[in-house]
C-alpha cells in the first residue's frame, strides 16, 4: 500500500522550516479529539462541549471566565486554551470600521490580519503562514519569504478574536457577527493545507463544534497548487475557490507568479474549472492591474476567451503600493477598458474595493513589520 498522502512522481511539496510547535489547543482538535483530550485531564467528556460552548459561541477569552465550572475543572482545561496570539499593534481607518491587527506567536513569528465591516456584511482577512514562500514580486508578504506554517487554532484564533470585538461592540455600527471569512491574508492556504482545511471546519462547523460560518462565506484562495485544489475538491466543503491568476499567457505569469514554472495557466484553469463542476460553486479569479504590465486590452482579451462561458467571476485589484516596488496600478482608463473587454466576452467582474490601502492592509501590502518599539 503507499501513502494516499505522499506526493505524487513530479510533485512540489512546500516545506516550511522546522520549528517547535505551538502547544495543542481546543481549535486544533475534533469534537471526538476534545473529548479524549479533556478525558485525558481527568474530567468528563461533556466538559469539553461546554468547553466548546465557551470558546465559539460564547467567545469566552479565558478558563478563568467560564464559572459554570467547578474551579477546579477550569483550571484543568484551561491547558486546552493558551494563548496563541497576542495582539502587538492596531491600526484602523474609514472610521474604525476597517482594523488591521498585528499579531505576535508563541515564538516571535508576526502575522496580520484585517477585519472590515460593511452596512450588510463582516470580513476577515486571515493569514495561513507568517510570510509566504511563492516569492511573487509584487507583493510584500512574497518578497518577506516563508517563516513557517500557523496551526489551526493559530488560524482560528484570528476569526475569533474578530467576532469577540465585534459581539462586544468595538468596532463602529454596534454588536454584530463575523459572515465573511477570506484566506488573503499573508501566506498561501494551499502550501500549508491540512492546518486550513482543518481552520475551514472549525469555521464552518454548527455551534458549540465550531463557529457556525456558512461555509459559502469562506473564501479560500491560491496562486494555483494543481494538487491541492483537487484535493479540496473531494473536502465536502463548498467554500469560494479564488485563484491568483494576474496574467492570462504563460510567458508574464512566470514572471508575476514564479510557481507557474510549475504548474501553467491551463493546468491551473483546468483544475479552477473541476472544482466549479463538483461543488456548483462560482471561482473567483484575482487579477491585480500593473500599470504597463498586465493590463493591456489584448490581454484582458485573451482572459476573456479563457474565462468564456465558465461559473466564474473576475476580481480586478488595483495595485496596492509596497515599499521599493517598481510597479503600481493601472491608469484608471486602461482599468476602465480592461473591464469593458472582459464584459464584451460575457464575463462577470468587478473592481475590488481596495479598503485599508492607507493602513498597508490592502491585497498584497500585508508584510507584518514590527513597529518602533
Amino acid at each position: 500500500m503507499t501513502d494516499a498522502s505522499a506526493p505524487r512522481a513530479g510533485e512540489l511539496t512546500f516545506v516550511a522550516p522546522r520549528r517547535a510547535k505551538p502547544q495543542r489547543h481546543l481549535a486544533d482538535l475534533s469534537m471526538a479529539e476534545r473529548r479524549a483530550a479533556v478525558a485525558e485531564l481527568g474530567e468528563k467528556p461533556f466538559r469539553a462541549d461546554q468547553l466548546s460552548r465557551h470558546y465559539f459561541s460564547k467567545l469566552t477569552e479565558s478558563a478563568e471566565e467560564m464559572t459554570d465550572l467547578p474551579a477546579a475543572s477550569r483550571e484543568r482545561l484551561g491547558q486546552l486554551l493558551p494563548d496563541l496570539l497576542t495582539s502587538v499593534r492596531e491600526i484602523t481607518c474609514d472610521n474604525g470600521t476597517t482594523r488591521k491587527t498585528l499579531w505576535r506567536l508563541f515564538d516571535g513569528s508576526l502575522v496580520e490580519s484585517v477585519l472590515m465591516r460593511y452596512p450588510d456584511r463582516a470580513t476577515i482577512c486571515v493569514s495561513s503562514q507568517a510570510g509566504c514562500g511563492m516569492n511573487c514580486p509584487f507583493c510584500a508578504t512574497g518578497q518577506a519569504g516563508l517563516t513557517r506554517n500557523m496551526s489551526t487554532a493559530e488560524i482560528v484564533g484570528q476569526v475569533v478574536a474578530g467576532a469577540r470585538s465585534l459581539a462586544r461592540g468595538e468596532v463602529p455600527g454596534g454588536p454584530g457577527r463575523i459572515s465573511n471569512v477570506v484566506f488573503m491574508g499573508m501566506g498561501e492556504p494551499m502550501a500549508n493545507y491540512k492546518a486550513v482545511i482543518g481552520a475551514v471546519r472549525r469555521m464552518v462547523d454548527p455551534a458549540p463544534e465550531g463557529l457556525g460560518i456558512s461555509a459559502r462565506g469562506v473564501t479560500v484562495s491560491t496562486v494555483g497548487l494543481v494538487p491541492a485544489i483537487e484535493k479540496l475538491s473531494a473536502e465536502g466543503l463548498p467554500v469560494t475557490l479564488a485563484v491568483s491568476l494576474h496574467a492570462p499567457d504563460d510567458e508574464l505569469r512566470d514572471t508575476l507568479v514564479p510557481i507557474n514554472t510549475r504548474w501553467k495557466v491551463a493546468e491551473v484553469l483546468d483544475a479552477a474549472w473541476a472544482y466549479a463542476a463538483r461543488t456548483k460553486r462560482r471561482v473567483s479569479i484575482e487579477y491585480a492591474l500593473i500599470k504597463d504590465i498586465n493590463d493591456q486590452e489584448w490581454r484582458a482579451d485573451l482572459l476573456g476567451r479563457l474565462l468564456k462561458g465558465k461559473l466564474v467571476h473576475v476580481n480586478l485589484i488595483p495595485l496596492n503600493p509596497t515599499p521599493g516596488s517598481k510597479w503600481t496600478a493601472s491608469r484608471p482608463e486602461d482599468e476602465r477598458a480592461f473591464v469593458r473587454r472582459l464584459e464584451w466576452h460575457g464575463v462577470a467582474v468587478t473592481v475590488r474595493d481596495t479598503r485599508g490601502r492607507e493602513i498597508d492592509g490592502a491585497c498584497g501590502q500585508l508584510a507584518a513589520a514590527s513597529p518602533e518599539l
